[in-house]
């Protein structure tokens, strides 16, 4: 029997629904006999906002109750930012379609300040992200930096409140909002690299569901599939927490993929880097390879103490 309606699981912040109703927008564009419908849900993540995520189990936690009503048939596919996605999904589940990559750069945003160099001795610069601690640590290592949760619009409502002197978030985020003039300056790689998955939007659906996948065929990016395949793969290798400090950029080239990958030592600053070439249908090689370089370089070391947080 044909799908009438399609429900889309999504949370209920500003930028969540911006990327539903985006995915929403592009399946009825391409499928016009379907009603698609959304079902804002509130998720473990949302609601605890007094504590780091990598304390309370990591941003797994965003999933856990749309991945609920997907098993209850309350809704058939959910979207995410894929950086907030486990490298190993619950099984049951698959990522039925990957949206072509926005800017995955990281965002210096600032009211005072023109770029991170900039910011007097002693700075308070807000984050939740053990990645973006590790390498304003490296970076600045005199800054304070501080635990920031919320959506976008709570996170700049405080940097806005003077709480902090400047606060990094994701350009993508910004821009899909239609905030990107609160972007001072761009933090991107070869220098600073971005989540593993960063920017890209992924829909997540029920494994085996043959017509669903039919109907998100349309909106998958191969490239950035690719692209964040490698990277994924390369975090999965290392231990795949989303709690843990890892960057990790991959270049789809004519020539093949190059990625980047980096762990840091939120308590020093310290980064280790490594890098490695390959062939588009070896993507996830490639993250194994990469991922072992920083293993031989005492990786390791830098992961344990977060060890313990959530799959991601």
């Amino acid at each position: 029997m044909t799908l009438q309606t399609l429900r889309i699981a999504t949370r209920k912040s500003a930028l969540a629904l911006w990327q539903a109703e985006h995915v929403a927008g592009l399946l009825r564009q391409t499928h016009p006999d379907v009603h698609v419908e959304l079902v804002p849900m509130s998720t473990r993540g949302d609601q605890v906002l007094d504590q780091s995520l990598a304390s309370i189990g990591g941003k797994g936690l965003f999933l856990k109750e749309l991945e609920v009503a997907m098993l209850e048939r309350r809704a058939d596919i959910a979207v995410h930012s894929l950086k907030d996605v486990p490298a190993a999904l619950e099984p049951g589940f698959t990522l039925g379609a990957i949206l072509p990559r926005a800017d995955a750069a990281d965002a210096f945003v600032s009211r005072k300040f023109g770029n991170l160099s900039k910011l007097p001795q002693g700075a308070r610069v807000g984050t939740s992200s053990l990645r973006r601690a590790a390498q304003l640590r490296a970076l600045r290592p005199d800054c304070q930096v501080l635990d920031l949760r919320g959506n976008v619009n709570t996170r700049l409502a405080k940097l806005d409140d003077d709480q902090y002197e400047a606060i990094v978030l994701a350009c993508a985020g910004l821009e899909r909002l239609g905030m990107a003039d609160r972007i001072r300056s761009r933090l991107h790689a070869p220098g600073w690299l971005p989540a593993p998955g960063q920017a890209a939007v992924a829909v997540e659906m029920r494994e085996g569901d043959h017509h669903i996948a039919r109907l998100l065929k349309p909106l998958e990016d191969m490239d950035t599939r690719i692209a964040v395949n490698a990277e994924r793969s390369m975090n999965a290798a290392l231990g795949g927490s989303c709690t843990v400090p890892v960057g990790a950029w991959c270049v789809v080239g004519e020539q093949g993929l190059t990625l980047m990958g980096l762990v840091g030592d939120v308590a020093t600053g310290r980064l280790l880097r490594a890098r490695a070439e390959g062939v588009p249908d070896a993507a996830a090689a490639l993250g194994r390879t990469v991922a072992r370089q920083l293993l031989d370089q005492g990786a390791a070391e830098f992961l344990a103490p977060h060890a313990g947080g959530s799959p991601p």
